[in-house]
């Protein structure tokens, strides 16, 4: 065996028992094809499947097409779709009425808040609307669903009362030219988070997809944890559970293939800057470093405009909702 052989084996191997210590659990979609054998778990448990949405009228009607045929109509598995809207420009609210789901602006759950507008945001103001006790997120730009994605992720809370978080991850295929790269997707996840989990986090590199927009859990576990209002959510769950103590309760699926619509760099570095704030709190509050200064919330960066270099400057804060067991009072006076 030679010694890049050696090293990649060895590599594995510590990553298998880290998952091993962490109680961490994999699985795949297809263990979960029999809809009508997760019917038969279903037992008492009401399943909400709730969508954030910001001009997504492409696909939207697709996915909301697969979901009502495959999952309500055909197996009343699921038994409710909830749309969350940040205040779309195209048609996207009134394809989701069309195609049979609760639709609702954010802006209209909780009206008293302060208000925000994004991912985040949506999904705490879903978990209000929504009457579920098993909760199922999911991304509305993706092009290759399949009512494989939400049976991979309530197959293992609905097999196993001991998970209470399930996370995707998949192939993440990147559109280049004319052609695609199967692999190349994800870029934020690989050059920002993954390091950042290595350096501070590492028991979370265990998770293969951190930023994954599907995703599954029990409301009681969502119901405690903090959401930040954009695209820091999800990261903040997985420190949060595991700082929390509840890393072991977690699992993760393969779904096989997520196709997407890409975003260029302009709005991934905007990503990129939300989700330090959302990590780098979490570092501070972890004891893991010390802010001398609060951090800024003015992203600058440059567009060229013909010969010239045009500075842009714009905020991009990133606040938190607090848990909801938190505003109970407030929220069922």
């Amino acid at each position: 065996m030679d010694s890049h052989a050696w090293i990649v084996l060895r590599t594995c191997t510590s990553h298998h028992r880290n998952d091993a210590r962490l109680g961490m659990r994999h699985f795949h979609h297809r263990e979960f094809s029999d809809t009508f054998a997760l019917l038969a778990l279903k037992g008492s448990h009401r399943i909400s499947v709730c969508l954030p949405t910001l001009n997504e009228a492409r696909t939207l009607g697709t996915i909301l097409d697969c979901l009502r045929k495959n999952l309500i109509e055909n197996v009343p598995l699921i038994d409710e779709i909830w749309v969350v809207d940040s205040g779309s420009s195209d048609d996207t609210l009134h394809i989701a009425k069309e195609h049979g789901a609760h639709a609702v602006l954010a802006e209209e759950v909780f009206p008293s808040a302060e208000k925000y507008t994004g991912k985040g945001e949506n999904l705490w103001k879903a978990l209000q609307v929504a009457k579920g006790d098993l909760i199922v997120y999911l991304d509305a730009d993706l092009i290759d669903f399949g009512p494989h994605f939400v049976l991979g992720l309530l197959g293992p809370l609905l097999t196993d009362p001991t998970i209470d978080y399930v996370k995707s991850f998949y192939q993440r295929p990147l559109a280049l030219g004319n052609g695609v790269a199967p692999d190349a997707g994800g870029r934020v996840s690989e050059i920002l988070i993954r390091p950042l989990l290595a350096l501070f986090y590492p028991a979370l590199t265990a998770i293969q997809q951190p930023l994954a927009g599907e995703y599954a859990a029990r409301r009681e576990l969502l119901e405690n944890l903090a959401y930040p209002t954009g695209y820091g959510v999800e990261i903040a769950h997985l420190i949060d559970l595991y700082q929390n103590g509840k890393f072991n309760s977690l699992a993760q699926v393969d779904l096989d293939c997520r196709t997407h619509r890409n975003r260029d760099d302009v709005a991934l570095g905007q990503m990129t800057f939300a989700l330090m704030q959302v990590i780098f709190r979490r570092l501070e509050r972890d004891g893991k470093l010390s802010l001398h200064e609060p951090l800024l919330e003015i992203y600058q960066t440059w567009r060229i405009d013909g010969k010239r270099a045009i500075k842009q400057s714009m905020l991009l804060d990133e606040p938190e909702r607090p848990p909801i067991r938190s505003l109970q009072s407030m929220l069922n006076p």
